[in-house]
């Protein structure tokens, strides 16, 4: 099943040359001010202005490879959970592409992520294969964790994947110990950890804050607001309009930005990574998105509009990475081609995952307790 194209056809060769840029309309009390807490602010209203460089043509073609991957193995998980292929809780992050592929690439070989339960999308940035992850939600053997993570807790520390977490905002002074040990071992690494606007308001989260500004970690936190935690609305929770402001209480950096964008957040990243390798401390990103599925599979959204969502469609990451292509002469014809083989791709996961064995019933008791050193155990 390919991708839905929201993108507007251009009109003329002269809007096709050329990216057509979102018109910023006004929130709700008539100011052009940004307030993250509402969905009448779009991701390109994002109130931080950096200077964010293009990034070379072939990048941007492998970045869209890795978005449809990411967007068709998430409705393939959908679609089989409604079949009853999947038990328990399943999030998917259809909308949030751009936040996990702008950050994976702007990161390096070495560095650590930690992430949410709607974690599925940053798995595949940072490299897991999509076979192996799509049955690891279907908990079967094949699965990088055997079939015992599942969807909620997406791990493969080769690839620096460091857990996702079903509790919310506990992946975060998680990441906070990574990059602890990075500085105390004198290692260039960097820890990204990756939460939703509902974790703000932890009282771990700003221990943590205060901690990573205070010894000055190499850490970056990323908020992924999609302004809802789980079905409430974040403006009905928050007591401030722009949540990017809040952690710079504790002397942070930070910054609000188009999650939707790659190139956006790929500079954002950058920035924050230079920024912690050189012992400059932590960054806080607010990347504004849209989740464009509901809360989990089966949600029946009637917490939001359906107009709501089709207002999004036009921003969101796909829509504006073919909008990119097309400005840098990359034609309807490519695009389509590399959304066909990865149908093919994302079936052929799909079908490996279906296919895989059911775990043997010995493996409840393994990998539940760390080998002992001295005998190998």
């Amino acid at each position: 099943m390919k991708p839905a194209d929201h993108t507007p056809e251009p009109a003329n060769a002269d809007e096709a040359a050329s990216p057509a840029p979102a018109t910023p309309e006004a929130i709700p009390d008539g100011s052009r001010n940004p307030a993250s807490i509402t969905t009448d602010v779009l991701p390109s209203d994002s109130a931080t202005e950096l200077v964010v460089p293009d990034l070379p043509t072939d990048l941007l073609l492998e970045m869209y490879r890795k978005a449809v991957t990411i967007r068709l193995m998430e409705e393939a998980l959908l679609a089989a959970a409604e079949e009853g292929q999947i038990g328990g809780a399943m999030h998917t992050a259809i909308g949030h592409e751009a936040n996990a592929i702008g950050a994976a690439y702007a990161l390096r070989s070495g560095d650590y992520v930690t992430c949410t339960y709607r974690g599925h999308h940053h798995g595949l940035a940072w490299g897991m294969d999509p076979g192996k992850a799509i049955a690891e939600v279907m908990g079967r053997s094949d699965g990088f964790a055997k079939g015992k993570g599942g969807s909620m807790h997406f791990v493969s520390p080769e690839l620096g994947m460091m857990g996702a977490n079903g509790i919310v905002a506990a992946q975060v002074p998680h990441a906070a110990g990574l990059a602890l040990a990075s500085y105390l071992r004198g290692e260039d690494r960097v820890a990204i950890t990756f939460f939703g606007d509902g974790a703000l308001f932890q009282g771990v989260m700003h221990e943590t804050f205060n901690m990573a500004s205070k010894w000055k970690l190499p850490l970056i936190f990323y908020c992924e607001n999609n302004r809802y935690s789980e079905m409430t609305p974040i403006w009905r929770t928050s007591s401030i309009e722009d949540i990017y402001m809040f952690p710079r209480a504790y002397g942070m950096a930070t910054v609000q930005i188009d999650g939707n964008d790659v190139e956006v957040v790929h500079a954002a990243v950058s920035e924050a990574a230079a920024r912690a390798r050189t012992g400059s401390g932590p960054t806080f990103i607010e990347g504004i998105t849209y989740r464009l599925a509901g809360h989990m599979a089966g949600d029946l959204e009637t917490y939001r509009p359906q107009e709501e969502v089709e207002r999004q469609q036009a921003y969101e990451p796909l829509t504006v990475l073919r909008r990119k292509l097309r400005a840098r002469g990359i034609g309807g014809d490519r695009i389509a081609e590399i959304d066909e083989e990865v149908d093919e791709t994302v079936d052929e996961a799909a079908a490996f995952a279906e296919n895989s064995p059911w775990p043997d019933t010995t493996e409840t008791y393994l990998d539940v307790f760390a080998g002992s050193a001295s005998n190998g155990d």
